[in-house]
């Protein structure tokens, strides 16, 4: 089981919370453990199991992991979700097509952070800013 310590912004300063990965089979399971407080949740990739994290337990609290996997333009690709199990994301950008992949645990200096509703606004903005390109 892998452990991710992560700051989060909205809390105390230097807040951090603990997701823990874990599932079997076709499960993926992340545990995360913030302000003393457990919660699970199940879904067929980390990264949506992440989603229902933050979108259940994080966001009512006003809290958005500084990582890749809450950043406003990162967004998993089908394949990576598939074959990754949705641990790596694109980092993405209006108009342009996607090359570089970073773990969706990660930091970094670009992370811009953003709730499940506007990431995914972004993620069909970009997806249709790419139909256009192809037109």
């Amino acid at each position: 089981m892998e452990q991710h310590a992560l700051y989060v912004i909205g809390g105390e300063d230097d807040e951090q919370i603990l997701i823990v990965q874990g599932g079997d089979g076709d499960s993926c399971r992340l545990t995360c453990t913030v302000r003393n407080e457990t919660h699970h949740a199940d879904a067929p990739d980390y990264f949506s199991a992440f989603q229902r994290i933050r979108k259940r337990f994080l966001e009512p609290k006003g809290l958005i992991p500084f990582c890749y996997g809450a950043s406003l333009k990162v967004w998993p690709s089908a394949m990576s979700r598939d074959m990754g199990r949705g641990l790596k994301a694109y980092k993405i950008e209006t108009g342009a097509q996607a090359t570089e992949l970073v773990g969706i645990f990660e930091e970094g200096p670009d992370i811009i952070p953003a709730s499940v509703a506007t990431q995914e606004e972004y993620s069909r903005d970009w997806i249709e800013s790419l139909r256009k390109l192809m037109r």
